[in-house]
């Protein structure tokens, strides 16, 4: 049994919407994973932020859905080259689950059910770029696209975008994720086409 979902290939890129450098474009909605699907129970997720210095601050689903609620509408890019443009989702921005937590961090390792990781730089979570999200389309986000929540960075390739998201340890030195630690690229820029290290 592979352990990773293979890409998508053979579709034309579509020259009359504005995407990323050898992006198409796709109106389904592509699902690929690192592993299998987690179930989580809201009874049973928690979001947890881990300080540098060890503070953790945690939220349940009800704390989650008790925060200022935003509907996001942005355009998905994903390394294997598919864009999904005008995606529209719920939740609640990073801006208020940091609001309150004291850092002098850099960087983050966001971690997810079912131990995947990835890296981001911490101001790339900031100023309303990332949320986490819970619903799409108007419908409580499925699983096998990260339900019941996931972190959502949509001006990055979208392996940045965990699924399944429990937590975030703020870090003062860069920490490679799951993809990172295979080659991927460290910060992911789909304009710049920053797919692999190297790019």
């Amino acid at each position: 049994m592979d352990i990773v979902t293979p890409g998508f290939r053979g579709r034309a890129r579509d020259s009359s919407q504005h995407l990323p450098p050898g992006q198409y474009l796709v109106h389904d909605f592509p699902v690929l994973s690192a592993g299998p699907t987690p179930y989580v129970d809201t009874d049973e997720w928690a979001f947890t932020v881990t300080t540098e210095t060890g503070e953790r601050r945690t939220w349940s689903w009800r704390d989650l859905m008790a925060l200022p609620q935003e509907t996001p509408t942005v355009d998905l890019h994903c390394v294997t080259k598919w864009s999904k443009l005008a995606t529209t989702w719920r939740g609640v921005s990073l801006d208020v689950l940091l609001e309150d937590v004291e850092s002098a961090a850099d960087f983050v390792l966001a971690r997810s059910y079912g131990g995947y990781t990835t890296n981001l730089p911490l101001e790339d979570l900031l100023d309303g770029q990332a949320w986490i999200v819970h619903e799409f389309d108007g419908e409580p986000l499925a699983p096998a696209h990260g339900g019941p929540a996931r972190l959502l960075v949509p001006h990055l390739y979208l392996w940045k975008s965990a699924k399944w998201v429990n937590g975030l340890d703020l870090l003062t030195d860069d920490e490679p994720g799951f993809w990172e630690q295979l080659g991927y690229h460290e910060y992911g820029d789909p304009w710049r086409e920053q797919r692999y290290a190297g790019d």
